[in-house]
């Protein structure tokens, strides 16, 4: 039989002692409630809390632990407890086996050890704030201690309802009914109950703080009841909240359901733990093994008398530092960065950066040269053998080793930039160049260069800093003076990263170079000994500032003999050679070549006319693999049927004189052009019109030589107001191709004229210059690409300004002997040359 219950108090108080003592004075049985909700505010509570903190949570039954927090409250009994009514209150009190925890008693001392006289008092709660589900407990053993607080050990029986508080003596006084928890056995709750026993056999291995006998213990019940309120004792994972909801569900199978998905959760967090623990746990491991091992090899390696391999590793690059031929201060700079390797840990970042600077100090060609090959005659022989024609460049090099010959060590090293067409052989040049004076040959492409790090390096604070790419093509010659060659120099670009056409400047001016500042070495290194060598295809691309530290030497293009020899002498070998066809086998005469040159190829290089004869090599291979000749002779008639019809027409820019059509020629960056300029005249008032993408400068040479036109109107038998009652319309074929340049107001000039008088224009001439308004002709540019386009096109007369007659000293003598020129120092002369005379009927038209 259960007494009555008289106590309901928090744990500590005055009232609490008081309660304990009647409790004593009874059967010795309490009731434990908990708030429903947020216990009151106050000195109790305070003290209830750090009663619930201190109490052992491993040794408190499940219903007690689920409510071990500040708003546990002690209830003792003195009166019978009512049982339901499906369960005689005699089976309740006499066959109730204990409740899971029996034996592991649960220690109130907490709730004592916070600490309370007996003579303090304390005010009953309010019964309207407790719950009505609890745990009836029996009072285990009672300890006062000398300053008068109490250690009260409980042990928990069954889940009871409160039926009624009342009043008592400072505490309150309750009735409780106990709780059924029968609850029929299915296959839904044995498969519950073994989930349970599987989950908590995974959590008791995995949780540190769950002995051993928990998961037998476990095992071994067989109450569904007991099992989930066990388990739940157990897992101290489960916070107060949680408890308190476990106690208050009263169904076992729902209490296990609940329980199964806690154990679930904290068991997969668990793992994911010891994952993490383990993986930390193998990376320390190996760390601390290696550190053992590195301890034990030093330990080893000096009971052996051998050097600590980290200072045998200062003292190796200590050594190269010295043997790299380095300037005093730079060794000085390594110097002490050698120190700070010696007394840095190996394992520290700081060292993979301080050995790669280092690193490229001391493999840097300081000291290392080659000596120059000054044999001027076997250094001809070898630029004859790369490279036919190209007399200016060959003087220039040849000029340069004869100075060197005579100065020794004192002449800088010029900056020569060959500018010219694409495919006239600048770069090829460079390595010929090289092999005549016996020096290393280094190639650095400057095509889309954008990053001025690229020339200047990273600085080292920079993960993956590097030097630039000039210091990285001297590591790689090897030699101090190579020949550098920086290609594509007309294609620089420049953005937010900075623009490395102004960081070449210190780079290639003669003045500042022998003290080039790198960003990642931060130590000056001389490069004028470095013979640079850039090339480009216009110079209008390359800065002003830039372009003044060059000797600008000009590769216009090849004349069709120039081409022939090339192809004769370079080309057809070399793709002879590529397509295994040797000399014996294949046979191409000059007539095949030069046909090739003028109907297949129109370029001032000769890249084409090398793919064309490496058309001609493949047919000729496959030709010889699948018939029984053993060689192949490639006549004119082949070339058609290799080649396909001819890709340009050979001759005059027209097949006939007409009228109001004049020939030009342009430089364009593949060379020079023939262009053709039309001139119609309309009747009707309005404006000049200008066709065909003319550029400003175009523009203003129409005009002027249409104010000149209009100013002669008289001289050339045309009314004064002629162009009053007519539209000039100039058009330049190709409308699609951007034009401009100031050499092309005589070619409008001259087609004006003939399209006012109607006398037709020579097909077989072309001329260039630049007009005035009173009618004289100005010098241009470009005169050498121009008579060579003029040459390829198969004109027979050339009209050029007579100020460039001091230019035709540059073009071939060949092409000069095949074109008929012309200086003249005003239009009248051209008008006189270029148009040819009325046809009769016109004139009598006229």
């Amino acid at each position: 039989m259960f007494p009555r219950a008289v106590l309901a108090v928090p744990v500590g108080g005055g009232a609490g002692v008081r309660a304990v003592e009647a409790a004593l004075a009874g059967q010795r049985y309490v009731f434990i409630a908990t708030y429903r909700g947020t216990p009151p505010e106050g000195p109790a509570a305070a003290e209830g809390a750090a009663a619930a903190r201190s109490a052992p949570a491993a040794e408190a039954p499940a219903a007690a632990q689920g409510v071990a927090s500040a708003d546990v409250r002690l209830v003792a009994t003195n009166e019978p407890a009512t049982v339901a009514p499906s369960t005689p209150p005699g089976e309740v009190a006499s066959a109730a086996p204990p409740a899971p925890g029996d034996g592991m008693a649960a220690e109130a001392a907490g709730a004592s050890s916070a600490g309370t006289a007996p003579e303090q008092s304390e005010a009953a709660p309010d019964p309207d704030s407790l719950s009505l589900i609890g745990t009836t407990a029996q009072l285990g053993q009672v300890l006062r201690l000398p300053d008068g607080t109490l250690h009260v050990w409980l042990q928990g029986q069954h889940r009871a309802q409160a039926l009624a508080y009342r009043a008592a003596d400072g505490y309150l006084a309750v009735t409780a009914q106990v709780v059924s928890e029968e609850v029929t056995v299915d296959l839904e709750l044995e498969a519950l109950v073994r989930l349970v026993r599987t989950l908590f056999d995974r959590f008791a291995k995995l949780a540190r703080d769950v002995p051993e006998e928990a998961g037998l213990a476990a095992r071994n019940i067989e109450n569904p009841s007991w099992l989930a309120d066990f388990v739940a004792y157990s897992c101290d994972q489960l916070d107060a909240p949680t408890r308190h909801e476990l106690l208050q569900t009263i169904d076992p199978r729902q209490r296990l359901r609940r329980v199964a998905m806690l154990l679930a959760h904290h068991v997969e967090v668990l793992e994911l733990r010891h994952k993490i623990e383990e993986e930390v746990h193998r990376v320390i491991e190996k760390a601390q093994r290696e550190y053992h091992l590195r301890e034990q090899l030093k330990a080893i390696r000096r009971e052996l008398g051998e050097d600590d391999p980290e200072q045998a590793i200062v003292q190796q690059v200590r050594g190269q530092v010295a043997a790299a031929g380095m300037p005093p201060e730079v060794e000085e700079r390594a110097l002490r960065e050698v120190e700070r390797l010696a007394h840095i840990p190996f394992a520290s970042p700081e060292t993979a950066v301080i050995r790669a600077y280092l690193d490229w100090l001391v493999t840097l060609p300081w000291r290392g040269e080659t000596e120059d090959q000054l044999d001027i005659a076997a250094a001809a022989k070898v630029l004859d053998a790369d490279h036919y024609g190209l007399r200016k460049v060959k003087e220039r090099i040849l000029e340069y080793m004869a100075v060197r010959q005579l100065t020794a060590q004192r002449l800088r090293s010029p900056v020569l930039c060959f500018v010219g067409p694409p495919g006239v052989g600048k770069t090829s040049l460079g390595r010929s160049i090289a092999r005549a004076l016996g020096r290393r040959f280094v190639r650095l492409s400057l095509g889309g260069l954008r990053d001025e790090a690229e020339i200047r390096g990273h600085r080292r604070t920079y993960v993956g800093a590097m030097p630039g790419r000039i210091i990285q093509g001297l590591r790689t010659a090897g030699m101090r003076n190579p020949v550098f060659m920086l290609d594509e120099l007309d294609k620089v670009g420049a953005d937010f990263r900075g623009d490395p056409s102004a960081a070449l400047l210190e780079a290639l001016d003669p003045e500042h170079n022998h003290s080039f500042s790198d960003h990642f070495l931060e130590v000056p290194f001389d490069l004028s000994r470095v013979l640079f060598i850039a090339t480009a295809n216009v110079l209008h691309t390359v800065p002003p500032a830039l372009r003044d530290r060059l000797e600008v030497i000009e590769l216009p293009g090849y004349s069709e003999d120039e081409k022939l020899h090339i192809a004769r002498r370079f080309l057809l070998p070399r793709q002879s050679a590529q397509h295994g066809l040797a000399a014996p086998h294949l046979a191409v005469a000059d007539g095949v070549l030069r046909t090739m040159i003028r109907e297949y190829t129109r370029e001032a290089g000769v890249r084409d006319l090398e793919r064309q004869i490496a058309t001609l090599c493949r047919k000729a291979a496959r030709r010889l693999a699948t018939g029984p000749q053993s060689s192949a002779r490639i006549s004119a008639a082949h070339v058609q049927r290799y080649l396909g019809p001819p890709r340009f027409l050979y001759g005059a820019a027209e097949e006939h004189d007409e009228v109001g059509v004049a020939a030009g020629v342009a430089v364009t960056p593949t060379g020079g052009e023939l262009i053709s300029v039309e001139v119609n005249i309309l009747p009707g008032r309005g404006d000049p019109l200008l066709t065909g993408q003319l550029g400003e400068v175009m523009q203003e040479s129409a005009h002027a030589a249409l104010s000149y036109v209009r100013s002669r109107a008289a001289d050339l038998g045309l009314a004064h107001d002629y162009f009053d009652q007519h539209v000039v319309h100039v058009h330049v074929p190709a409308g699609a191709v951007p034009k401009d340049g100031p050499s092309a107001g005589v070619t409008i000039a001259v087609a004006l004229v003939s399209a006012a008088t109607g006398r037709p224009v020579a097909r077989d001439l072309a001329m260039t210059g630049e007009i005035t308004l009173r009618g004289k002709v100005l010098p241009v540019g470009g005169l050498k690409e121009k008579l060579l386009a003029a040459h390829r096109a198969g004109i027979a007369t050339f009209v050029l300004p007579e100020e460039n007659r001091r230019d035709l000293a540059d073009v071939p003598a060949r092409v000069l002997k095949r074109l008929h020129l012309l200086c003249v120092g005003g239009i009248e002369e051209v008008l006189d040359v270029a148009l040819r005379p009325l046809p009769r009927a016109a004139e009598q038209v006229a």
